[in-house]
């Protein structure tokens, strides 16, 4: 499977990741003329390959004609400012254009993102949200940009490590505002996202950039196992104090499973009875744990316990160890980071002579396999009286036609 990793040590900002794309092998003529389907006037975007503390890589240029009309060709709507545009303005030009149809839709996701956001933390309606620094040429370049190159590469799973941001102050249109900025704050909240914060006075991660990998990426953390076919460096205009650039990693993922990062939380219980660890492991997975599990241990003066272990995805983390505390008696919670390799999967309905059973297919190259759904045999063999293993097997077999 065809895999790009994003390495943001640095932060990451959308000229950065347009520059290191066409690092990594897109053709940045090619990505010139595919911009120019936008039919949006008023700027020059160029790629100088050069070196920064002695890496090679490539740099993008948007440069801007601010005192050209900007309009948009067929549209009776002109504008005069490239940063007067609101969300319904950029969607009408992605969508008026002739670029493909993937890369419109996850364009519009990214300006939907922090169009969503900026509304948040301006407390306005998000039509009335306009973009300033987002909506501005170089940025409506940026994200249709990188989303173009998605395509022209063929990627089909994005993952990342962590974001690393600066902190401090910076100085925008509102005033003197602080790092990491609100738009970033509120596209992270509850996202999952790990972002580590550098003693770097300054932001590294634009909303932009956070938008675009936000919405591209599928899983964030360590490296997937990948073959690596190329690497490419794009970097950033901001003088930081250090390497300011970000590192795409393009390759073939070993096998079509993805390198999940979860969160396991522990506690050892010896003064519970079974009716609350009941309540408490179908509460847990009712709000999202992914597993859920008792195992019998020996506790302090040879007391007979439970070990009860969760499995979740990190964005559900709190409210799992909230339920922990609320339903159980224990007074602490380990918790460890792990990753899992997961299948690819989905659900399909089957018709046998008992009914309807839903089925989960999952697969990874050759490897095939499919799991009647329990409640749904149970149904069906309790309305037609027969042993439940014969609706288990009769769902088998027209899964696999």
């Amino acid at each position: 499977m065809k895999t790009l990793y994003l390495d943001c040590f640095s932060g990451v900002s959308g000229d950065m990741l347009l520059g290191a794309l066409v690092d990594v092998g897109v053709d940045g003529d090619a990505l010139i003329a595919e911009l120019s389907k936008l039919n949006v006037d008023g700027y020059t975007l160029s790629f100088e390959k050069t070196a920064k503390q002695g890496i090679g890589g490539t740099d993008a240029h948007v440069e801007l004609h601010p005192h050209e009309h900007h309009h948009e060709h067929g549209n009776d709507h002109e504008h005069h400012h490239h940063d007067s545009r609101n969300l319904s303005d950029i969607q009408h030009i992605i969508d008026s254009s002739t670029i493909t149809d993937g890369v419109k839709e996850l364009s519009k996701k990214v300006f939907q993102e922090i169009a969503a956001a900026e509304a948040r933390v301006h407390m306005k309606p998000i039509d009335e949200v306009h973009f300033h620094e987002v909506g501005a040429i170089d940025s409506i370049v940026d994200i249709v940009g990188v989303c173009i190159c998605l395509d022209m590469l063929g990627v089909e799973k994005v993952f990342a490590s962590e974001l690393h941001d600066g902190k401090g102050f910076i100085k925008c249109q509102h005033g003197i505002i602080p790092v990491p900025v609100p738009a970033v704050m509120e596209m992270l909240k509850g996202s999952g996202i790990p972002l580590v914060q550098e003693d770097t006075g300054t932001e590294l991660v634009t909303p932009t950039g956070f938008a675009i990998v936000k919405c591209i990426t599928s899983a964030f953390g360590t490296m997937p196992a990948m073959d690596i076919h190329s690497v490419g460096y794009g970097f950033g205009k901001r003088e930081t104090g250090r390497f300011n650039g970000i590192r795409v990693l393009l390759g073939e993922s070993k096998g079509k499973q993805a390198l999940e990062d979860l969160i396991v939380l522990e506690t050892n219980i010896d003064n519970i009875s079974g009716e609350i660890l009941g309540y408490t492991m179908e509460r847990l997975l009712n709000e999202g744990a992914l597993d859920v599990f008792h195992t019998p241990i020996y506790m302090k003066k040879n007391r007979p316990g439970v070990m009860l272990s969760v499995i979740t995805k990190a964005d559900k983390e709190q409210a799992m160890a909230d339920i922990l505390l609320r339903e159980t008696t224990t007074l602490g919670i380990r918790r460890y980071a792990i990753s899992r390799y997961v299948m690819e999967r989905e659900i399909f309905k089957v018709d046998t002579k008992y009914g309807e059973i839903r089925v989960k297919k999952a697969w990874l190259d050759s490897i095939v396999k499919y799991s009647p759904e329990y409640e749904d045999c149970v149904i069906c063999a309790q309305r037609n009286k027969v042993p439940i293993k014969d609706v288990f097997a009769a769902a088998m077999v027209e899964a696999g036609k």
